[in-house]
């Protein structure tokens, strides 16, 4: 029961934006070799991540946003055929090509299967190390290397499909995870808390956010201290009071000092701190399940070893 499932799958790899995007496959590249490298890998209940059902996406997302995508990529492979370019874009900074939709399916069906396989007390918490990330995403549209959002339909897929009455969202990357916003605010059964480095993409979360959202904004620079003291202060009574039976990590990396797409200063003994308190939390209130995911973190070497820092702490190794 102690066990802590690790769900990925090989078409996370597939799905690329092209040549020099930093959410890349090598991301999980080198997370796969540090965790082996380092024997944590060998301590965890590994799963391949089955696709999700798109009737569970439409938990979150507007059936046209998913046809759209959907229409997109079989559009891109057409195109291909006939000679035409290997990627479709959907904003400056977001492309599918050919495995994309593919690779979303596995995303969010990782966190679909890691949500069952915590419900049924086959293990205590997971991590998914999967790709592309989904905080972004917003209820009819993808954005922001996004397209669908994994952790706001495993969210909903709890409360929807399994019954429970409250769940949590913790979203630690540096990048305000607004399209979990979009797709639940105002949902009570739902409590998010999140800091994030502002101003910054995607310049939201901080005009009147609703009840349930317990955002954060801190300047660039931010050290890991300061970020503690504020999940001291502000998160941690906010999840005591609403007592959640289960909660859901957007775990991004990129607030990392040695982190280039940010500008804050979080080490790997700040990942694992905040991943203590957040499972000290889920042990008083949720049977410690939590179900973590992979959103940001650019910089190699600081992903892998925060990954292996949240992790061990996830498994208690």
């Amino acid at each position: 029961m102690n066990a802590t499932g690790y769900f990925t799958h090989k078409d996370c790899w597939k799905h690329e934006m092209g040549p020099g995007h930093p959410e890349c496959p090598e991301r999980l590249d080198a997370i796969e070799d540090w965790l082996l490298a380092t024997g944590v890998k060998d301590a965890l209940d590994v799963r391949e991540a089955p696709q999700a059902a798109l009737g569970d996406i439409e938990l979150a997302h507007d059936r046209m946003m998913i046809a759209a995508l959907r229409g997109l990529s079989d559009r891109l492979a057409d195109d291909i055929k006939a000679g035409g370019p290997p990627y479709a874009q959907i904003d400056p900074d977001t492309s599918l090509n050919v495995h994309t939709w593919n690779a979303a399916l596995r995303a969010s069906g990782a966190v679909l299967a890691a949500t069952d396989r915590v419900l049924a007390g086959e293990i205590e918490n997971a991590f998914c190390a999967v790709r592309p990330p989904g905080h972004h995403a917003c209820h009819d549209k993808a954005m922001g290397f996004c397209f669908f959002n994994n952790i706001a339909i495993a969210a909903r897929y709890a409360l929807e499909r399994h019954g429970l009455q409250r769940v949590a969202i913790v979203d630690f990357d540096v990048h305000h995870g607004n399209g979990t916003e979009d797709i639940l605010k105002g949902d009570e059964r739902v409590l998010m808390v999140g800091f994030f480095q502002h101003p910054f993409y995607p310049y939201s979360g901080t005009d009147h956010p609703a009840a349930n959202m317990l955002n954060l904004p801190v300047p660039a620079y931010t050290k890991g201290m300061d970020i503690r003291e504020l999940v001291e202060i502000m998160w941690i009574p906010r999840l005591e009071e609403f007592k959640p039976e289960m909660i859901f990590i957007s775990a991004g990396f990129d607030a990392h000092r040695d982190d280039d797409l940010g500008q804050m200063g979080l080490v790997e003994q700040d990942y694992a701190w905040i991943t203590q308190r957040i499972k000290d939390v889920a042990r008083r209130h949720a049977r410690g399940r939590i179900v973590s995911s992979l959103e940001g973190g650019y910089n190699l070497r600081a992903l892998a070893r925060s990954v292996e820092a949240h992790i061990r702490v996830l498994a208690d190794l």
